[in-house]
């Protein structure tokens, strides 16, 4: 690797992007985001949870909310850990800490000791995603649940990648002209396809997101991999883990308008530790 995978200065500066969502953030999507997350993991009542790369914090209040004894919020970006911070503190429970690290540095100290390890659109843009998975899977105790969103891979992720890697160096008015174009195509596309643009947004909001935020972070949210469900099933499975669920975004358009993520759940086997593999 050439870059320094620690450095903030490698990655799109997705905290501020976070900060400005935390603005609009209310008790509507503090619950859309508690059902997202009781949807992939459900009740957390008496567990930890560890949410890696957590942006505005939105999903590790969620936990709280889900009964979580301990939530541990970690983010590379201060400015997201900064948001972090101030959303969990509006919740009366204290048993949270939010501090500045990567997957790459979480200490050995705290690997096997979550009943949840969660991490939501984030391990793709680390810059080597196969190491982060790895990394992130060596926290899930025996018999506990991984729950990860990943990218999945279309024809057209390559130039994707290239398109994350110019806007990043755009100026704030270009990049502002770029999603406005992009807005445009996305929207014509979808109605050409007889899809509601509006139900898409809609649909946004059901994890108590935004499309205006989502949007700028799709186009500069670089370093970008992608992967397919062939990939990461067999992947996990060696490292002591079995699927609970898996559901997948549909590629459409040949990624003419982007990916999503497909959503996994995985259960560490009883027992057995997951190992740090690297991917072959």
């Amino acid at each position: 690797m050439t870059q320094n995978l620690l450095a903030v200065s490698t990655h799109f500066p997705f905290g501020e992007n976070w900060n400005d969502y935390s603005k609009i953030v209310d008790e509507r999507r503090i619950d859309l985001a508690v059902e997202s997350v009781r949807a992939l993991v459900g009740d957390l009542s008496g567990k930890s949870f560890l949410d890696i790369g957590s942006g505005s914090g939105l999903f590790s209040v969620a936990a709280l909310r889900l009964g979580a004894k301990e939530v541990l919020a970690i983010d590379i970006d201060p400015v997201s850990v900064a948001t972090s911070r101030e959303l969990l503190s509006r919740e009366t429970s204290t048993n949270w800490a939010a501090i500045q690290a990567s997957v790459f540095d979480l200490p050995e100290q705290v690997a096997h000791q979550f009943d949840v390890v969660y991490s939501w659109g984030v391990l793709h843009h680390t810059g080597d995603m196969w190491r982060a998975i790895d990394r992130a899977a060596l926290m899930v105790k025996p018999g506990a649940v991984f729950a990860l969103a990943l990218y999945e891979r279309t024809p057209l992720c390559g130039i994707w990648a290239i398109e994350k890697r110019l806007y990043c160096k755009l100026p704030k008015l270009m990049q502002a002209l770029f999603r406005g174009i992009y807005l445009g195509a996305w929207g014509a596309g979808m109605l050409v396809k007889g899809r509601n643009p509006l139900r898409l947004v809609r649909e946004a909001r059901e994890r108590g997101m935004d499309t205006a935020y989502d949007v700028h972070d799709w186009l500069g949210g670089y370093p970008y991999e992608s992967t397919t469900p062939p990939e990461v099933e067999p992947f996990m499975r060696k490292r002591g883990f079995e699927p609970l669920a898996v559901v997948p975004w549909p590629v459409r358009g040949g990624g003419m308008l982007g990916s999503g993520c497909t959503e996994y759940v995985f259960r560490r086997s009883e027992g057995k530790q997951a190992s740090n593999q690297t991917a072959s």
